[in-house]
């Protein structure tokens, strides 16, 4: 039973590093902007500022209300952190018409692309949604989150204000 165990940490701790080595970069991946512009992921820049990026979908209770939650507090973020949000629709072919109606509906003032043949979400090993990854200046992943309660945006401000070595 105790090999049994001492098998499974092992595992668990590699699967997490192979987790981690893969996403330690944004790769560079294309997407669209929800007007059908191909941008590709090399160009989402924040002059050496935190970027948030969210996986989320139209469909995905939890994803949007972390992105409204955090929509609230956006305005206030950028002043004091410099922070951009990036927010990645993985709805597929079924549902991608209702990502622009829906964005435009939330008001929200952010970047929102559309993976829509998830190659950023697998090259991110995105399982779940909400997934949120929080990237330095230079893209490096420093911090992720799966799933959303109420309040997790909270935790969310403190790793960017941790980042910017603000308390």
């Amino acid at each position: 039973m105790k090999t049994r165990h001492l098998l499974f940490a092992a595992f668990f701790v590699a699967a997490t590093v192979a987790v981690t080595a893969q996403t330690t970069t944004l790769p560079n991946v294309t997407l669209k902007t929800v007007d059908g512009r191909s941008v590709q992921t090399t160009e989402i820049t924040n002059d050496g500022k935190p970027i948030i990026l969210s996986f989320w979908a139209t469909w995905c209770k939890p994803c949007n209300r972390e992105l409204n939650a955090i929509s609230e507090r956006y305005d206030e973020w950028r002043e004091i952190t410099g922070v951009k949000l990036v927010a990645v629709s993985i709805d597929d072919a079924k549902s991608v018409h209702k990502v622009k109606p829906h964005v435009d509906g939330s008001g929200w003032d952010f970047e929102v692309y559309i993976d829509a043949n998830q190659e950023l979400k697998r090259a991110m090993n995105v399982v779940n949604i909400p997934h949120t990854f929080l990237l330095d200046g230079n893209g490096q992943v420093l911090w992720q989150h799966t799933g959303y309660l109420d309040g997790d945006e909270e935790q969310l401000y403190g790793k960017i204000k941790e980042l910017i070595g603000e308390k």
